[in-house]
């Protein structure tokens, strides 16, 4: 997310590892093996029991972040293929495993060393609701908020063949319509605002309190 180990390839080295040893068909655990018994150098990360919260649980408030760096990446595949796995609309579908509110995140679901695997834990009490909101608008969607205006970089799954959001944004309104018929996953050809392209992918801030059609077309 900072830009590091882009250039090196050690980015997609990490992901790459992410996938291998801590992804999980619900979510991504914080750390593999579990410890099984208490560390006093470790402390509380050894406390728990294998497979919950710190102690190689699929810690919720972290998982958008590696959905954020894929989208860095260009991977819109991977990117959403993860926020499904912990999006609550999604594990309601499993709700007699997740057995939580089917329409709020959990601080926590059960990692694959705990007896009650992919069983939610402390819902309500977390910052994954609005970090999973910024992987799925800002990263996925594309929709970024800057000093100048809306920078639109989506990174989508390449099956998808466009989307609509409405942003309001500094008192004016715009709707945004992505057009993918290329079935790309990341790059932006040109955008349009109200009929005219503009340079770059930043939409200006109008300050005219009015309605704006933006046009985006991937490529």
């Amino acid at each position: 997310m900072a830009g590091i180990g882009l250039d090196d390839g050690k980015a997609l080295k990490a992901l790459e590892s992410v996938r291998k040893w801590l992804e999980t068909e619900h979510g991504i655990m914080i750390q593999q093996p579990a410890f099984t018994k208490y560390y006093p150098n470790l402390g509380e990360c050894s406390s728990y029991p294998p497979g919950y919260k710190e102690n190689a649980g699929i810690f919720c408030h972290n998982n958008p972040w590696i959905m954020i760096a894929e989208t860095i990446l260009g991977r819109g595949n991977r990117a959403f293929e993860l926020y499904k796995k912990i999006a609550p609309a999604w594990r309601e579908q499993i709700s007699d495993i997740h057995r939580t509110e089917p329409y709020v995140y959990s601080q926590m679901i059960a990692g694959k060393d705990a007896p009650r695997y992919g069983e939610a834990k402390n819902s309500w009490l977390t910052g994954t609701a609005a970090w999973n909101y910024v992987a799925i608008t800002q990263a996925i969607l594309g929709i970024q908020p800057e000093y100048n205006g809306l920078r639109i970089s989506p990174c989508i799954p390449k099956e998808w063949p466009g989307y609509k959001v409405t942003r309001y944004f500094r008192g004016d309104i715009y709707e945004i319509f992505v057009d993918n018929s290329v079935q790309v996953q990341k790059g932006v050809a040109r955008i349009e605002v109200d009929g005219e392209q503009i340079k770059g992918d930043i939409v200006p801030v109008f300050g005219d309190g009015k309605r704006h059609i933006v046009r985006v077309y991937m490529g």
